[in-house]
């Protein structure tokens, strides 16, 4: 048990009715914790490949809109937007709602299939 303590342990139980993009689905990280090694790097390798290819395509996109014009909004986060903290000004991500909501009615309808 690598001298976790049951909580830590309990944190990465897989739970029905996550969100599609929740980390406790990742292919690679179950195919790892069944001791199935060489699947996981090959599945790990499928998915960062993946990933490489949607950053390019979308800092491709923000190029083109910063060629096309000022108003560039980038990459959006689902259920988080940055904001600056009112006392520190430090720029972090906020929860702005709506997974709560789409978890009880089980409609992922409006999220992006990463694995």
């Amino acid at each position: 048990m690598y001298f976790f303590s049951s909580l830590a342990l309990t944190l990465n139980e897989p739970e029905e009715g996550v969100a599609p993009t929740d980390s406790r689905r990742r292919p690679d990280q179950r195919l790892m914790e069944a001791g199935l090694w060489d699947e996981a790097n090959t599945q790990k390798q499928r998915l960062e490949e993946i990933q490489r290819l949607q950053r390019k395509s979308r800092e491709t996109q923000t190029q083109q809109a910063l060629e096309d014009g000022p108003d560039v909004d980038g990459h959006q986060a689902q259920w988080f937007e940055k904001r600056a903290d009112e006392t520190t000004g430090e720029i972090s991500y906020m929860y702005k709602g709506g997974y709560w909501e789409a978890k009880e009615k089980q409609d992922w309808s409006q999220c992006a299939h990463i694995f």
